[in-house]
């Protein structure tokens, strides 16, 4: 088996300096796919640059937490507020996703209404993850995979980040971390059984936010055998969104990583 690697980015349409890192790292960088969320504020934005970039892969990247949704708050009351948004507790809402009915049927709902708004932009799909990985969940995965299934979705992420790996790189895996490696065995068994692709391998869980140049030129001196995902934040500035949702994250150091050529292993 032969080391591959992809360079992707997160949250495309969150911010307009969200999306021109995209569109730098891409044209000028290493950057090889990107994540649309398709209700974020600066969407738009991102639709119209992708098009402009027909190398670039272009994924959906579903929201279920902690974000906008895209049907109306009063077609899926038990998911968002009054302002159309999913609430950030993770625990409570997997709770909700896995054991009431009513809540999966708007979820089914609001995930088919994300793909449907993938699709009306006119991009090709190449894959689909989650905003803070929630795919992961059992309920989550298995509807996105059900629903992407109709919308032709090729390939998934699973965010298995190897601790062998990690080690090598001077990480110790946490019980929380080493719980969700051997959990995204779930996940993966659902895309197999659902005939979408995966990766092997994905890096920027432990280093989230702090994919520095350092640190990913340490990672592909050992990168493992099978393909690799690497994900990053990047952004050509720290506005006000994303001081708010992601205050301690290195966005711009990240863009700068994605600059580096010669990273490509």
């Amino acid at each position: 088996m032969t080391r591959q690697v992809i360079f992707s980015a997160d949250d495309f349409g969150l911010t307009e300096s969200v999306n021109e890192a995209v569109e730098r790292a891409h044209r000028e960088g290493i950057l090889t796919h990107t994540s649309l969320m398709v209700a974020a504020p600066a969407a738009a934005d991102a639709v119209r640059r992708a098009r402009s970039m027909p190398g670039l892969k272009i994924g959906l990247h579903l929201v279920v937490i902690e974000g906008p949704a895209v049907l109306p708050p009063a077609a899926i009351p038990d998911l968002v507020d009054a302002e159309g948004q999913f609430p950030s507790n993770q625990l409570q809402i997997s709770i909700n996703y896995f054991f009431r009915p009513s809540v999966r049927r708007q979820l089914a709902a609001e995930i088919r209404a994300q793909f449907q708004a993938f699709a009306d932009t006119g991009l090709t799909l190449d894959h689909a993850n989650a905003h803070k990985h929630m795919h992961v969940h059992p309920t989550v995965g298995a509807i996105m995979l059900n629903i992407g299934r109709e919308f032709g979705l090729p390939s998934v992420r699973i965010p298995a980040e190897p601790p062998r790996t990690m080690r090598r790189l001077g990480v110790s895996a946490s019980f929380g971390a080493s719980a969700l490696y051997t959990w995204t065995e779930v996940l993966r068994y659902q895309a197999r059984r659902a005939g979408v692709a995966t990766n092997n391998h994905c890096f920027g869980l432990a280093w989230s936010g702090h994919m520095t140049q350092d640190r990913v030129r340490a990672l592909m001196d050992v990168l493992p055998k099978g393909l690799s995902e690497v994900y990053f934040h990047p952004a050509t500035e720290r506005d006000a969104v994303l001081r708010r949702l992601m205050p301690d994250y290195e966005h711009e150091a990240e863009l700068e990583a994605l600059l580096q050529r010669d990273l490509i292993p």
